[in-house]
């Protein structure tokens, strides 16, 4: 299945239709980052609804440790240790290009949403992520 054709699952997933057997994996890797297990399981179960290969973080640390190749980082604002800017701010250092950021929070300022935007962060999503608005981030972040 082409990468383009992932996103036209959503009226299937939405009326709550399964995935047909043809279904194969996009090839596309995505990063969830989030000290909270639930948001990482639920944004998991919805991103392999969609066939992407998703792996899940809960510290900015072990994320940063395990290094992935990925095309998308998910990554929640509030956590102990680095928070999610520090995390997209180490990631520069490092020389790493990850083409698509999106960043979650249960609170937000104009501060936080103005960082984020200097670090390249088009998207800062609020908690409780809806399905629809995270998908819509990510079909933007994703040129789809």
């Amino acid at each position: 299945m082409r990468s383009s054709e992932v996103f036209e699952q959503d009226r299937h997933v939405a009326s709550g239709s399964p995935r047909g057997p043809a279904m194969t994996s996009t090839g596309r890797v995505i990063a969830v980052v989030d000290d909270d297990a639930a948001v990482c399981d639920s944004t998991r179960f919805l991103l392999e609804t969609y066939d992407f290969d998703v792996h899940t973080y809960q510290s900015g640390a072990d994320f940063l440790r395990d290094n992935p190749i990925i095309e998308c980082l998910i990554v929640d604002y509030h956590m102990p240790g680095l928070n999610g800017l520090e995390v997209v701010a180490e990631l520069h250092k490092r020389g790493r290009d990850v083409p698509a950021i999106i960043m979650i929070t249960a609170a937000t300022d104009a501060s936080v949403e103005r960082s984020a935007a200097e670090l390249g962060i088009r998207h800062v999503l609020k908690k409780p992520l809806a399905n629809q608005v995270l998908l819509s981030a990510l079909r933007d972040q994703l040129g789809q």
